[in-house]
Formats: C-alpha cells, structure tokens, sequence
C-alpha cells in the first residue's frame, strides 16, 4: 500500500498538469446547412468548444442595424444557429454565441455618432440584435455569449449602455458572459468586472519576416504574456481569446489587417502558420490566467470562404491542424 501511495505522489510531481482550457474554434456562418461530419472533423482535432457567429448587417454607420434577414446565409439565423448548436452540443461540444457587425468597407470600431439621439437609435438597434441570440442561448443552455466584438468607440464612450445590457441580459441569461476587445484597447473597458472573462481579439503583431521560428515568437510574446497576466490579476478574471489565428501566407505573424489586403498576391506558407500556433500554445497553456481561446476560423463542409481557403486562417488540412490537435488534447 506504501508503495502505491509513494508512486501516485512521484507521479504528481513529475507529471505535467496542464488547467482545463477553452480549447475552442469559430465555425464559419454557411449558406446551407451543414453536416453532422463537419462537426466530427473538429472532435476529431480534440476541440470542446465552438464560436458561432450570426451576422448583423450595417450599410454604413447611418444605415440601420438588421439581422436574422431571410436572404442571410444559414448559418446567420436564429435557425441555423440553434440546429448548429443542437449537433455540436449531441457531440459533447460547448458553445459561445458571438453576435458580430459587418459593416461594408469600414471595420465596426470606428463606428461614432456625434448627438446622444444618434447614438441611442444604434444602441436600441444592437440591443434587439443581441437579445434575439441571448434567447436563443437560453432555449438551448448554450454555455458563453460575446455581448461584442470590437465596437471601440461605442464601449469608450458609452459604457453606461453596456453596463445596462449586461444587467438586462443576466435577468434571463445564467451562463457565462465576455466581451471581444480588440488586441491595442482591453485597457480601455471600464465593465470587466460585471463579465466573466476578459476577451481579447488576440491579433498581435510580432515578427513580420516570412517564417519565423517558434523560439524568435516565443520571444515576442513572453513580454506581452506578463503585462496580460498583471492585468488578469488586477481584475481578477482569466483572459480569453475570444479569436486567435493566423493566415497562412508569408509574414502571417505580422500585421494581419495588412496582409488581409494583399491575400491574393502573397506566398503560402504553412510552416509559418505552424510556428505561430506552436509559439502560442508554448508560452500561454501553461498559464493559470490564460483561459484558453477560439481559432479563427474553421469552414464547415469546406462551406463559407471566400475563394482562397488555403491562404486563409484556417488550420484544417494544413500542418497546423496537427499542432492544434495535438495542444487542444491536452485538455481532455
């Protein structure tokens, strides 16, 4: 019995115990409805949780907010959102809804309006949005909601509003709750400590060199790992990166809305990719703060891209789908 007793201590000490981690990705919303082997593929990866994201559509900052329109894809509506979650969830696979704005031509942080009416006609606009997606997450005890993703200047100057909202949606809401905040201005939320976790669009330029190594990555996130870990510790909740993700083209660990740009002109390189995600997972999986993350993005059935799949964030069919099974494993 000493002997048992004494190799189940050398076995807690020698081991490595990694914290269970969100090791998640973003489904692609798709015109048509996807199959039960869309989400096999990504059990297979060793992925528990999922981002689903049901378009809103702004034709510029004047034009009026919609949603769950009958010519949105399917994956874009309430529909398609509850029968997504419905296979996901028959698989064992949590799930974050992620209400997002697209805006043509213009990214939704720079949206601003210069009267209170203005603003208070958008606010009235997203609130019916999101709580369209809030009641779906009730009906089907979807596990986390994104109240936001990257609406800059509304949460700087008009955080009463989003206060309001939180309350409003916990009235009915009991699961987790987080806000997506672009990589340059988590500093700037000032409700953090009415969410749950501390959402981070992690996009971070770090080497803008064709194929970094993970040691050169390594190296330029350690600095950025410490400043996140203080700020966790301040508001005592785990950062989570609401997206993550790497196109797979040269210099993918440089300014991605850069190389957005230029997509169809640059080089593949998946070795690039690999090393970014190998970088990572090396210097944050270990870390009690770090919650874990979504990949952006994943293209169900192959449905949903925009032409060049395999130059963009993907991982599936490339060698950072090893990378992420492997890690994502870890948390099993």
């Amino acid at each position: 019995m000493k002997k048992i007793y004494s190799l189940t201590l050398l076995l807690l000490f020698t081991t490595p115990i990694f914290a269970q981690k969100i090791g998640g990705l973003t489904f692609v919303a798709t015109p048509r409805p996807i199959s039960e082997k869309s989400v096999l593929d990504i059990k297979n990866i060793n992925v528990g949780w999922v981002t689903l994201v049901p378009y809103g559509f702004q034709r510029g900052f004047e034009g009026e907010l919609v949603h769950n329109l009958e010519r949105q894809w399917w994956g874009e509506k309430v529909d398609g959102v509850e029968e997504c979650i419905k296979m996901c969830k028959a698989q064992g696979i949590k799930i974050m809804i992620k209400p997002q704005i697209w805006v043509r031509g213009k990214w939704i942080g720079d949206l601003d309006y210069k009267t209170d009416a203005e603003w208070e006609k958008w606010e009235n606009q997203y609130k019916n949005y999101l709580m369209a997606y809030v009641k779906v997450a009730v009906k089907t005890n979807t596990e986390m909601i994104c109240i936001g993703t990257e609406i800059r200047n509304s949460v700087a100057k008009r955080p009463q509003f989003w206060k309001g909202l939180i309350k409003e949606i916990k009235k009915t809401y009991k699961g987790k709750l987080t806000y997506s905040a672009n990589w340059d201005d988590y500093s700037k939320i000032s409700f953090w400590k009415d969410l749950d976790y501390i959402g981070i669009s992690s996009y971070y330029p770090l080497v803008a060199t064709k194929t970094p190594s993970v040691k050169e990555l390594v190296s330029k996130w350690e600095p950025i790992k410490r400043e996140l870990g203080r700020y966790s510790k301040r508001f005592e909740k785990k950062i989570l990166f609401t997206e993550y993700g790497y196109l797979t083209v040269d210099g993918c660990t440089g300014k991605t809305w850069e190389l957005e740009k230029n997509l169809k002109t640059l080089p593949k390189n998946e070795e690039a990719q690999k090393n970014a995600y190998e970088a990572l997972y090396s210097v944050f999986w270990k870390e009690e703060f770090w919650a874990g993350g979504f990949i952006w993005k994943w293209f169900p059935d192959g449905m949903g891209h925009e032409g060049q799949p395999d130059k963009d964030y993907t991982p599936q069919g490339k060698l950072a789908e090893s990378v992420v099974k492997r890690w994502y494993g870890k948390t099993l």
